[in-house]
């Protein structure tokens, strides 16, 4: 008997080790994040999708899938000696292609035109075009980031992880695509630095006479709590003019000061302060949903070594710096998550988002700008390459 219980003990011992051996296994296969990445392996029209990871040595850590060119998870050092996922999103590739129960724009390279194009029509060098009308409000129908669940946010990329910190997403785009001329070739390349910025260039060219707009779309919550509001995050934005909106987000062409109004983040300040105002911009959007016009942008350039906004948030002392060369960026608060039965909607790690929960920063040209020749223009031609330029700076303040 003692001989067998020895023998019994061994084994149990082993299945043991054996069991901790596969967990330790399992563990290993998951991101900082959390992220399983074999949740993001599947195949689209014959195109493999994968899940990225990219990595600095502070342990900073960026999970991108190529389905969209989308940022899933976002970790950045936190003043608890720790890591924070700083962005919205979903933990499989599922929910982000289904665009029917779970549309969204979260994380994605926005194309082949972000934000809004009124009524879907432009018209350029005397010819006019019909865009894909996407975005209903206030009574009429606009084109929005190029035509949403057939845009390219919903497009697999082709990938070449360059190193363990660089990313580089390629689509091909055919004239005529959801209305755009020209047969366009774009690149995505997401860049991991050693002082924990994420650094998002754009490129691309064109064998016609097209539009271009192209912009990361995270929706950003530095206080580490995505069930919780997003609110008491202290926003600025270094801008003295934004684009007045009409009740269906779309500018109306006049340029106002924010002097004086719930726009003006020239001194940082909660985001609460103001979202909730009476202003009629403010109770037009349910919240944020403007262009702001940047200081860092002149004579037709933009200086990307200028901070144009920041977020940070006093419960983590997570403080983010964008940087842009482009002439406006996109304030949007989630307006409209936790709402409209949007609240039951089963997100990231199992949690359900509230209305107002993050901030989006989307660098861009003026919203409608194809239809507004006296703003900065995004027209491409050919033997030209479109090239926009992002970076987001994480540090503990």
């Amino acid at each position: 008997m003692k001989n067998l219980k020895g023998t019994l003990l061994s084994a149990g011992a082993l299945m043991a080790l054996t069991f901790t051996a596969c967990t330790a296994d399992k563990a290993e296969q998951l991101t900082a994040s959390g992220l399983n990445p074999a949740k993001f392996d599947t195949i689209v029209a014959g195109d493999t999708v994968k899940l990225y990871t990219l990595k600095n040595q502070k342990g900073m850590e960026v999970c991108i899938t190529n389905y969209g060119a989308r940022v899933v998870s976002l970790m950045v050092p936190n003043n608890g000696d720790s890591l924070t996922d700083v962005v919205l999103g979903f933990d499989n590739i599922a929910q982000y292609m289904d665009t029917q129960h779970t549309p969204t724009d979260y994380g994605s390279s926005v194309g082949r035109y972000a934000n809004r194009i009124n009524m879907g029509k432009f018209t350029l060098d005397s010819i006019d075009y019909q865009l894909k009308q996407n975005d209903k409000h206030g009574g009429r129908d606009h084109c929005l980031h190029g035509g949403g669940d057939t845009g390219w946010m919903n497009r697999v990329y082709k990938a070449e992880q360059v190193d363990g910190q660089t990313l580089k997403l390629t689509i091909v785009a055919e004239d005529g695509e959801n209305g755009f001329p020209g047969n366009v070739t774009a690149t995505t390349t997401y860049k991991v630095t050693d002082d924990c910025t994420l650094d998002i260039t754009w490129e691309a060219t064109t064998d016609k006479p097209t539009i271009i707009n192209q912009t990361n779309h995270n929706y950003y919550n530095l206080n580490g709590n995505f069930e919780e509001k997003g609110t008491d995050m202290i926003l600025y934005v270094n801008a003295d003019y934004f684009t007045e909106s009409d009740d269906s987000y779309m500018p109306t062409g006049k340029i106002l000061p924010v002097e004086r109004t719930p726009m003006d983040f020239r001194q940082p300040h909660a985001v609460g302060d103001s979202i909730y105002s009476s202003y009629y911009q403010t109770q037009n959007a349910h919240g944020y949903d403007h262009n702001w016009c940047l200081n860092t942008y002149k004579d037709g350039k933009g200086d990307d070594t200028q901070v144009c906004a920041s977020l940070y948030s006093p419960k983590t002392g997570i403080f983010m710096e964008m940087f842009t060369n482009e002439p406006g960026v996109q304030v949007y608060s989630g307006n409209f998550q936790g709402v409209g039965g949007e609240e039951k909607i089963v997100r990231k790690l199992g949690k359900h988002y509230p209305q107002h929960v993050s901030v989006c920063l989307e660098s861009q040209k003026y919203p409608d700008s194809p239809n507004h020749p006296e703003w900065a223009s995004p027209v491409l031609r050919p033997g030209e390459k479109y090239y926009s330029h992002a970076a987001y700076k994480f540090s503990i303040k």
